[in-house]
Protein backbone atom coordinates (compact mmCIF):
# COMPACT_ATOMS: atom_id res chain seq x y z
CA UNK A 1 0.00 0.00 0.00
CA UNK A 2 2.75 2.01 0.63
CA UNK A 3 4.04 2.67 -3.18
CA UNK A 4 0.88 4.15 -3.88
CA UNK A 5 1.34 6.53 -1.08
CA UNK A 6 4.41 7.43 -2.69
CA UNK A 7 2.94 7.88 -6.05
CA UNK A 8 0.73 10.28 -4.64
CA UNK A 9 3.42 12.04 -2.54
CA UNK A 10 5.83 12.77 -5.63
CA UNK A 11 2.62 14.30 -7.71
CA UNK A 12 2.70 17.11 -5.56
CA UNK A 13 5.63 18.77 -6.91
CA UNK A 14 4.58 18.31 -10.33
CA UNK A 15 1.87 20.18 -9.56
CA UNK A 16 4.37 23.59 -9.41
CA UNK A 17 5.40 22.81 -13.15
CA UNK A 18 3.24 25.04 -16.10
CA UNK A 19 0.36 23.21 -17.54
CA UNK A 20 0.37 20.25 -15.59
CA UNK A 21 -2.95 20.24 -15.27
CA UNK A 22 -3.84 17.02 -17.58
CA UNK A 23 -0.41 15.37 -16.55
CA UNK A 24 -1.63 15.28 -13.03
CA UNK A 25 -4.71 13.48 -14.00
CA UNK A 26 -3.49 11.19 -16.44
CA UNK A 27 -0.90 9.87 -13.82
CA UNK A 28 -4.10 9.54 -11.51
CA UNK A 29 -5.91 7.74 -14.04
CA UNK A 30 -2.63 5.14 -14.33
CA UNK A 31 -2.16 4.75 -10.66
CA UNK A 32 -6.34 3.94 -10.51
CA UNK A 33 -6.21 1.57 -13.21
CA UNK A 34 -2.65 -0.21 -11.21
CA UNK A 35 -4.48 -0.07 -7.94
CA UNK A 36 -7.35 -2.19 -9.77
CA UNK A 37 -5.18 -5.28 -9.80
CA UNK A 38 -4.09 -4.96 -6.14
CA UNK A 39 -7.86 -6.13 -5.59
CA UNK A 40 -7.50 -8.77 -2.85
CA UNK A 41 -10.48 -11.65 -3.35
CA UNK A 42 -10.00 -13.45 -0.11
CA UNK A 43 -11.95 -12.21 2.72
CA UNK A 44 -9.10 -10.57 4.83
CA UNK A 45 -6.58 -8.32 5.48
CA UNK A 46 -4.39 -8.20 2.28
CA UNK A 47 -1.54 -5.53 0.86
CA UNK A 48 -0.14 -5.15 4.08
CA UNK A 49 2.56 -3.07 4.93
CA UNK A 50 3.52 -0.82 7.63
CA UNK A 51 0.20 1.24 8.92
CA UNK A 52 -1.93 0.04 6.11
CA UNK A 53 -3.39 -2.48 4.75
CA UNK A 54 -6.55 -3.18 2.47
CA UNK A 55 -9.97 -5.60 2.71
CA UNK A 56 -13.46 -5.34 0.44
CA UNK A 57 -14.72 -2.80 2.05
CA UNK A 58 -11.50 -0.18 1.80
CA UNK A 59 -10.58 -1.31 -1.23
CA UNK A 60 -14.25 -0.43 -2.64
CA UNK A 61 -13.46 3.27 -1.00
CA UNK A 62 -9.94 3.90 -2.00
CA UNK A 63 -10.57 2.90 -5.70
CA UNK A 64 -13.54 5.95 -5.24
CA UNK A 65 -11.66 8.20 -4.14
CA UNK A 66 -9.01 8.01 -6.80
CA UNK A 67 -11.85 7.88 -9.18
CA UNK A 68 -14.05 11.02 -8.18
CA UNK A 69 -10.29 12.94 -7.39
CA UNK A 70 -9.74 12.21 -11.19
CA UNK A 71 -13.38 13.33 -11.75
CA UNK A 72 -12.78 16.66 -9.67
CA UNK A 73 -10.03 17.86 -12.03
CA UNK A 74 -11.96 17.03 -15.12
CA UNK A 75 -14.57 18.89 -13.77
CA UNK A 76 -12.49 22.20 -12.54
CA UNK A 77 -11.30 23.05 -16.18
CA UNK A 78 -12.94 26.33 -15.65
CA UNK A 79 -10.00 27.45 -12.71
CA UNK A 80 -7.38 26.07 -15.11
CA UNK A 81 -9.13 28.52 -17.83
CA UNK A 82 -9.40 31.29 -15.62
CA UNK A 83 -5.45 30.45 -13.98
CA UNK A 84 -7.54 30.78 -10.48
CA UNK A 85 -4.48 29.38 -8.78
CA UNK A 86 -5.00 26.18 -10.76
CA UNK A 87 -1.40 24.77 -8.96
CA UNK A 88 -2.71 25.26 -5.38
CA UNK A 89 -5.93 23.60 -6.32
CA UNK A 90 -4.31 21.00 -7.71
CA UNK A 91 -2.20 20.12 -4.63
CA UNK A 92 -5.36 20.37 -2.61
CA UNK A 93 -6.88 18.11 -4.62
CA UNK A 94 -4.20 15.75 -4.08
CA UNK A 95 -3.50 15.97 -0.64
CA UNK A 96 -7.15 15.35 0.50
CA UNK A 97 -6.63 12.39 -1.97
CA UNK A 98 -3.73 11.28 0.51
CA UNK A 99 -5.38 11.96 3.81
CA UNK A 100 -8.68 9.37 1.88
CA UNK A 101 -5.96 7.10 1.02
CA UNK A 102 -5.00 6.55 4.57
CA UNK A 103 -8.10 6.69 5.96
CA UNK A 104 -9.47 3.67 4.37
CA UNK A 105 -6.29 1.98 4.95
CA UNK A 106 -5.30 2.21 8.30
CA UNK A 107 -5.13 -0.71 10.19
CA UNK A 108 -5.13 0.80 13.66
CA UNK A 109 -8.19 2.72 14.60
CA UNK A 110 -5.60 5.88 15.99
CA UNK A 111 -4.03 6.25 12.47
CA UNK A 112 -7.70 5.92 11.30
CA UNK A 113 -9.16 8.73 13.35
CA UNK A 114 -5.70 10.80 12.87
CA UNK A 115 -6.40 11.04 8.45
CA UNK A 116 -10.34 10.99 9.47
CA UNK A 117 -9.90 14.44 10.82
CA UNK A 118 -7.43 15.64 8.32
CA UNK A 119 -9.52 15.72 6.01
CA UNK A 120 -11.33 18.43 6.72
CA UNK A 121 -8.78 20.63 6.14
CA UNK A 122 -8.33 20.55 2.45
CA UNK A 123 -12.27 20.29 2.28
CA UNK A 124 -12.10 23.53 4.18
CA UNK A 125 -9.87 25.08 1.69
CA UNK A 126 -11.49 24.09 -1.04
CA UNK A 127 -14.72 25.52 0.30
CA UNK A 128 -12.77 28.71 1.36
CA UNK A 129 -11.18 29.46 -1.34
CA UNK A 130 -12.99 28.43 -4.75
CA UNK A 131 -16.74 28.67 -3.31
CA UNK A 132 -18.76 31.35 -4.46
CA UNK A 133 -20.79 33.08 -2.32
CA UNK A 134 -19.28 35.30 1.02
CA UNK A 135 -21.54 32.92 3.22
CA UNK A 136 -18.62 30.46 2.31
CA UNK A 137 -17.12 31.45 5.97
CA UNK A 138 -20.07 30.34 7.60
CA UNK A 139 -20.88 26.76 5.34
CA UNK A 140 -16.99 26.13 6.72
CA UNK A 141 -17.13 26.82 9.98
CA UNK A 142 -20.38 24.90 10.55
CA UNK A 143 -18.41 22.12 8.81
CA UNK A 144 -15.31 22.13 11.15
CA UNK A 145 -17.53 22.40 14.49
CA UNK A 146 -20.07 19.87 13.70
CA UNK A 147 -17.41 17.36 12.68
CA UNK A 148 -14.75 18.30 15.24
CA UNK A 149 -16.67 18.66 18.00
CA UNK A 150 -18.31 15.23 17.84
CA UNK A 151 -14.98 13.21 16.95
CA UNK A 152 -13.36 14.98 20.46
CA UNK A 153 -15.14 11.39 22.32
CA UNK A 154 -14.38 9.44 19.46
CA UNK A 155 -10.44 10.39 20.40
CA UNK A 156 -11.14 9.64 23.98
CA UNK A 157 -12.83 6.18 23.04
CA UNK A 158 -10.02 4.92 21.25
CA UNK A 159 -7.87 6.17 24.22
CA UNK A 160 -10.23 3.85 26.36
CA UNK A 161 -9.67 1.31 24.50
CA UNK A 162 -5.98 0.90 24.37
CA UNK A 163 -6.15 1.67 27.75
CA UNK A 164 -8.42 -1.75 28.30
CA UNK A 165 -6.90 -4.42 25.71
CA UNK A 166 -3.67 -2.86 25.40
CA UNK A 167 -4.11 -2.87 21.24
CA UNK A 168 -6.18 -0.94 18.92
CA UNK A 169 -5.24 -2.85 15.33
CA UNK A 170 -8.62 -3.25 13.71
CA UNK A 171 -8.87 -7.09 12.88
CA UNK A 172 -8.39 -8.00 16.35
CA UNK A 173 -10.96 -5.44 17.69
CA UNK A 174 -13.80 -7.30 19.99
CA UNK A 175 -16.03 -6.80 22.73
CA UNK A 176 -14.47 -8.84 25.69
CA UNK A 177 -13.67 -5.44 28.03
CA UNK A 178 -15.99 -3.57 30.07
CA UNK A 179 -17.94 -0.80 28.46
CA UNK A 180 -20.99 1.43 29.26
CA UNK A 181 -23.98 3.55 27.50
CA UNK A 182 -21.14 6.57 27.50
CA UNK A 183 -18.39 4.88 25.38
CA UNK A 184 -20.75 3.31 23.15
CA UNK A 185 -22.13 6.98 22.63
CA UNK A 186 -18.47 8.21 21.85
CA UNK A 187 -17.85 5.78 19.36
CA UNK A 188 -20.90 5.89 17.37
CA UNK A 189 -21.67 9.65 17.28
CA UNK A 190 -19.32 11.13 15.27
CA UNK A 191 -19.65 8.52 12.35
CA UNK A 192 -23.17 9.57 12.64
CA UNK A 193 -22.80 13.23 12.23
CA UNK A 194 -20.44 12.59 9.18
CA UNK A 195 -22.81 10.30 7.25
CA UNK A 196 -25.32 12.97 8.41
CA UNK A 197 -27.63 11.75 10.14
CA UNK A 198 -31.23 13.92 10.36
CA UNK A 199 -31.01 16.25 13.19
CA UNK A 200 -27.22 16.91 13.17
CA UNK A 201 -27.10 16.96 9.15
CA UNK A 202 -27.27 21.18 9.13
CA UNK A 203 -23.91 21.32 7.89
CA UNK A 204 -24.26 19.24 4.70
CA UNK A 205 -26.49 21.38 2.59
CA UNK A 206 -24.56 24.79 3.43
CA UNK A 207 -21.66 23.44 2.79
CA UNK A 208 -22.28 21.91 -0.28
CA UNK A 209 -24.20 24.88 -1.33
CA UNK A 210 -21.12 27.37 -1.38
CA UNK A 211 -18.94 24.76 -2.62
CA UNK A 212 -17.35 25.09 -5.61
CA UNK A 213 -18.21 21.52 -7.92
CA UNK A 214 -15.16 19.46 -6.88
CA UNK A 215 -15.73 20.21 -3.10
CA UNK A 216 -19.33 19.08 -3.60
CA UNK A 217 -18.21 15.97 -5.56
CA UNK A 218 -15.54 14.98 -3.02
CA UNK A 219 -18.03 15.75 -0.20
CA UNK A 220 -21.00 14.00 -1.66
CA UNK A 221 -18.86 10.84 -2.91
CA UNK A 222 -15.85 10.17 -0.50
CA UNK A 223 -16.55 11.89 2.70
CA UNK A 224 -19.89 11.19 3.40
CA UNK A 225 -18.90 7.66 3.09
CA UNK A 226 -16.32 7.81 5.89
CA UNK A 227 -18.94 7.90 8.45
CA UNK A 228 -19.97 4.40 6.67
CA UNK A 229 -16.86 3.38 6.84
CA UNK A 230 -16.22 4.04 10.95
CA UNK A 231 -19.28 2.38 11.52
CA UNK A 232 -18.65 -0.73 9.90
CA UNK A 233 -14.92 -0.97 11.41
CA UNK A 234 -16.45 -0.56 15.18
CA UNK A 235 -19.59 -2.09 15.15
CA UNK A 236 -17.29 -5.57 16.31
CA UNK A 237 -17.09 -3.88 19.58
CA UNK A 238 -20.13 -2.22 20.21
CA UNK A 239 -22.09 -5.48 19.93
CA UNK A 240 -23.54 -5.99 23.01
CA UNK A 241 -25.21 -2.64 23.04
CA UNK A 242 -27.52 -2.80 19.83
CA UNK A 243 -30.88 -4.08 21.09
CA UNK A 244 -30.85 -1.09 23.34
CA UNK A 245 -29.84 2.13 20.98
CA UNK A 246 -30.55 0.62 17.48
CA UNK A 247 -33.91 1.49 17.15
CA UNK A 248 -33.54 5.19 18.14
CA UNK A 249 -31.21 5.74 15.42
CA UNK A 250 -33.47 3.81 12.62
CA UNK A 251 -36.37 5.59 13.12
CA UNK A 252 -34.92 8.75 13.25
CA UNK A 253 -33.09 7.37 10.11
CA UNK A 254 -36.07 6.26 8.41
CA UNK A 255 -38.74 9.36 9.97
CA UNK A 256 -35.92 12.04 9.16
CA UNK A 257 -35.37 10.17 5.35
CA UNK A 258 -38.97 11.39 4.76
CA UNK A 259 -38.91 15.16 6.41
CA UNK A 260 -35.67 15.49 4.29
CA UNK A 261 -37.38 14.09 0.91
CA UNK A 262 -40.40 17.05 1.51
CA UNK A 263 -37.99 19.15 1.78
CA UNK A 264 -36.29 18.72 -1.26
CA UNK A 265 -39.88 18.54 -3.08
CA UNK A 266 -39.67 22.31 -2.00
CA UNK A 267 -35.96 23.37 -3.63
CA UNK A 268 -35.27 25.81 -6.23
CA UNK A 269 -31.65 25.50 -5.77
CA UNK A 270 -30.45 22.81 -7.80
CA UNK A 271 -27.23 21.78 -5.69
CA UNK A 272 -29.37 22.24 -2.64
CA UNK A 273 -31.83 19.94 -3.78
CA UNK A 274 -29.11 17.59 -4.70
CA UNK A 275 -27.47 18.00 -1.30
CA UNK A 276 -30.81 17.07 0.78
CA UNK A 277 -31.20 14.06 -1.36
CA UNK A 278 -28.01 12.49 0.05
CA UNK A 279 -29.12 12.88 3.30
CA UNK A 280 -32.15 11.05 2.62
CA UNK A 281 -30.15 8.14 0.98
CA UNK A 282 -27.47 8.13 3.86
CA UNK A 283 -30.90 7.72 6.05
CA UNK A 284 -31.18 4.30 4.33
CA UNK A 285 -27.52 3.75 4.71
CA UNK A 286 -27.40 4.31 8.33
CA UNK A 287 -30.81 2.03 8.98
CA UNK A 288 -29.11 -1.07 7.39
CA UNK A 289 -26.09 -1.02 9.39
CA UNK A 290 -28.27 -0.28 12.43
CA UNK A 291 -29.14 -3.69 11.52
CA UNK A 292 -26.64 -5.61 11.86
CA UNK A 293 -27.84 -8.02 9.42
CA UNK A 294 -25.16 -9.77 6.16
CA UNK A 295 -28.13 -7.85 3.82
CA UNK A 296 -27.83 -4.46 5.75
CA UNK A 297 -23.65 -4.56 5.43
CA UNK A 298 -23.56 -5.60 1.86
CA UNK A 299 -26.41 -3.32 1.00
CA UNK A 300 -24.77 -0.20 2.98
CA UNK A 301 -21.63 -0.66 1.01
CA UNK A 302 -22.87 -0.96 -2.32
CA UNK A 303 -25.34 2.05 -1.84
CA UNK A 304 -22.37 4.07 -0.44
CA UNK A 305 -20.36 3.44 -3.43
CA UNK A 306 -23.35 3.66 -6.07
CA UNK A 307 -24.51 7.08 -4.50
CA UNK A 308 -20.92 8.49 -4.41
CA UNK A 309 -20.76 8.04 -7.99
CA UNK A 310 -24.44 9.11 -8.81
CA UNK A 311 -24.34 12.53 -6.58
CA UNK A 312 -20.95 13.39 -7.48
CA UNK A 313 -22.47 13.17 -11.68
CA UNK A 314 -24.95 15.19 -10.68
CA UNK A 315 -23.33 17.61 -9.09
CA UNK A 316 -21.02 18.08 -11.90
CA UNK A 317 -25.01 18.42 -14.39
CA UNK A 318 -25.77 21.35 -12.08
CA UNK A 319 -22.31 23.09 -12.57
CA UNK A 320 -22.46 22.36 -16.42
CA UNK A 321 -26.06 24.41 -16.07
CA UNK A 322 -24.46 26.90 -13.65
CA UNK A 323 -21.23 27.74 -15.37
CA UNK A 324 -23.98 28.26 -18.93
CA UNK A 325 -26.76 30.67 -17.46
CA UNK A 326 -24.91 32.12 -14.36
CA UNK A 327 -27.64 31.01 -11.87
CA UNK A 328 -28.50 27.27 -9.80
CA UNK A 329 -32.08 28.52 -9.19
CA UNK A 330 -34.92 25.90 -11.00
CA UNK A 331 -36.60 29.32 -11.77
CA UNK A 332 -34.11 30.03 -14.81
CA UNK A 333 -32.52 26.88 -15.34
CA UNK A 334 -36.05 25.58 -17.25
CA UNK A 335 -36.70 24.33 -20.65
CA UNK A 336 -32.81 22.97 -21.01
CA UNK A 337 -33.24 20.95 -23.62
CA UNK A 338 -34.14 23.17 -26.19
CA UNK A 339 -30.96 24.53 -24.77
CA UNK A 340 -28.46 21.20 -24.66
CA UNK A 341 -30.89 18.54 -26.22
CA UNK A 342 -28.17 16.07 -25.58
CA UNK A 343 -26.83 16.79 -22.19
CA UNK A 344 -30.85 16.16 -21.32
CA UNK A 345 -29.85 12.34 -21.95
CA UNK A 346 -27.21 12.40 -19.50
CA UNK A 347 -29.61 14.46 -16.63
CA UNK A 348 -32.42 11.61 -17.19
CA UNK A 349 -29.85 8.75 -17.35
CA UNK A 350 -28.23 10.20 -13.62
CA UNK A 351 -31.45 10.45 -12.57
CA UNK A 352 -33.09 7.48 -13.00
CA UNK A 353 -29.75 5.88 -10.72
CA UNK A 354 -30.77 8.52 -8.51
CA UNK A 355 -34.30 6.88 -7.95
CA UNK A 356 -32.98 3.35 -8.05
CA UNK A 357 -34.12 2.35 -11.35
CA UNK A 358 -32.31 -0.88 -13.11
CA UNK A 359 -29.30 -1.45 -13.87
CA UNK A 360 -27.62 0.97 -11.56
CA UNK A 361 -26.08 -0.40 -8.70
CA UNK A 362 -28.17 1.84 -6.56
CA UNK A 363 -31.00 -0.61 -6.93
CA UNK A 364 -28.86 -3.53 -5.89
CA UNK A 365 -28.07 -1.57 -2.71
CA UNK A 366 -31.77 0.09 -2.02
CA UNK A 367 -33.11 -3.65 -2.37
CA UNK A 368 -30.53 -5.35 -0.05
CA UNK A 369 -31.38 -2.46 2.75
CA UNK A 370 -34.88 -2.90 2.32
CA UNK A 371 -34.64 -6.62 3.05
CA UNK A 372 -32.29 -5.87 6.09
CA UNK A 373 -34.71 -3.24 7.74
CA UNK A 374 -37.93 -5.10 6.50
CA UNK A 375 -36.65 -8.70 8.27
CA UNK A 376 -35.56 -6.55 11.28
CA UNK A 377 -39.15 -4.92 12.06
CA UNK A 378 -42.36 -5.06 9.46
CA UNK A 379 -43.11 -1.43 11.17
CA UNK A 380 -40.20 -0.04 9.12
CA UNK A 381 -42.31 -0.76 6.02
CA UNK A 382 -44.58 2.47 6.21
CA UNK A 383 -41.88 4.87 6.61
CA UNK A 384 -40.14 2.90 3.66
CA UNK A 385 -42.75 2.85 1.17
CA UNK A 386 -42.81 7.01 1.74
CA UNK A 387 -39.34 6.97 1.32
CA UNK A 388 -38.90 5.19 -1.66
CA UNK A 389 -41.79 6.65 -3.11
CA UNK A 390 -41.08 10.71 -2.06
CA UNK A 391 -37.61 9.66 -3.45
CA UNK A 392 -38.84 8.80 -6.94
CA UNK A 393 -40.94 12.33 -6.62
CA UNK A 394 -38.14 14.65 -6.17
CA UNK A 395 -35.96 13.22 -8.89
CA UNK A 396 -38.99 13.37 -11.15
CA UNK A 397 -39.28 17.30 -9.88
CA UNK A 398 -35.40 17.72 -10.37
CA UNK A 399 -35.44 16.34 -13.69
CA UNK A 400 -38.96 17.35 -15.32
CA UNK A 401 -38.42 21.13 -13.98
CA UNK A 402 -35.12 22.02 -15.21
CA UNK A 403 -35.29 20.44 -18.68
CA UNK A 404 -38.98 20.78 -19.81
CA UNK A 405 -41.30 24.30 -20.07
CA UNK A 406 -40.61 27.46 -21.42
CA UNK A 407 -36.97 28.55 -21.09
CA UNK A 408 -36.00 32.17 -19.58
CA UNK A 409 -35.83 34.77 -21.76
CA UNK A 410 -32.82 36.47 -20.19
CA UNK A 411 -30.65 33.78 -22.19
CA UNK A 412 -29.22 34.96 -25.32
CA UNK A 413 -26.27 32.15 -26.17
CA UNK A 414 -25.69 28.90 -24.88
CA UNK A 415 -23.03 26.13 -25.96
CA UNK A 416 -24.28 22.49 -26.52
CA UNK A 417 -21.83 20.97 -24.11
CA UNK A 418 -17.75 20.01 -24.86
CA UNK A 419 -16.94 16.53 -25.22
CA UNK A 420 -14.91 16.72 -21.71
CA UNK A 421 -18.24 17.31 -20.17
CA UNK A 422 -19.64 14.51 -21.81
CA UNK A 423 -16.51 12.21 -20.80
CA UNK A 424 -16.82 13.35 -17.48
CA UNK A 425 -20.77 12.72 -17.07
CA UNK A 426 -19.83 8.79 -19.11
CA UNK A 427 -17.30 8.16 -16.46
CA UNK A 428 -19.63 8.78 -13.58
CA UNK A 429 -22.49 6.98 -15.38
CA UNK A 430 -20.54 3.62 -16.62
CA UNK A 431 -19.29 2.05 -13.61
CA UNK A 432 -21.97 2.86 -11.89
CA UNK A 433 -24.75 0.62 -14.02
CA UNK A 434 -21.51 -1.72 -15.11
CA UNK A 435 -20.83 -2.56 -11.58
CA UNK A 436 -23.88 -4.44 -10.75
CA UNK A 437 -23.01 -7.15 -13.74
CA UNK A 438 -20.06 -7.97 -11.34
CA UNK A 439 -22.23 -7.63 -8.25
CA UNK A 440 -21.23 -10.77 -6.33
CA UNK A 441 -17.85 -9.06 -5.74
CA UNK A 442 -19.74 -6.13 -4.13
CA UNK A 443 -21.87 -8.26 -1.95
CA UNK A 444 -20.03 -11.45 -0.90
CA UNK A 445 -17.17 -9.79 1.20
CA UNK A 446 -18.35 -10.15 4.76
Amino acid sequence: MLKYLFFLIFLIPLCLMLNSWWLVQSMLFMLSFFFIFSMSYFFCWGNLSYLFGSDMISFGLIMLSFWICILMIMSSESILRHDYYSGFFLIIVLLLLIMLYCTFSSISIFSFYLFFEGSLIPTLFLILGWGYQPERLQAGIYLLFYTLLASLPLLVGIFYVYDSVGYIYIPLLSSNFYMNNLFYLCMVFAFLIKMPMFLVHLWLPKAHVEAPVSGSMILAGVLLKMGGYGLLRVFIMLTPFFSMFNYIWISISLVGGVIVSLICMRQTDLKSLIAYSSVAHMGIVIGGLMTLSYWGFCGSFVLMIAHGLCSSGLFCLSNISYERLGSRSLLINKGLMCFMPSMTMWWFLLSSCNMAAPPSLNLLGEISLLNSLISWSYLTMYMLIFLSFFSAAYTLYLYSYSQHGLYYSGIYSCSLGYSREYLLLFLHWFPLNLLIINSDIITFWL
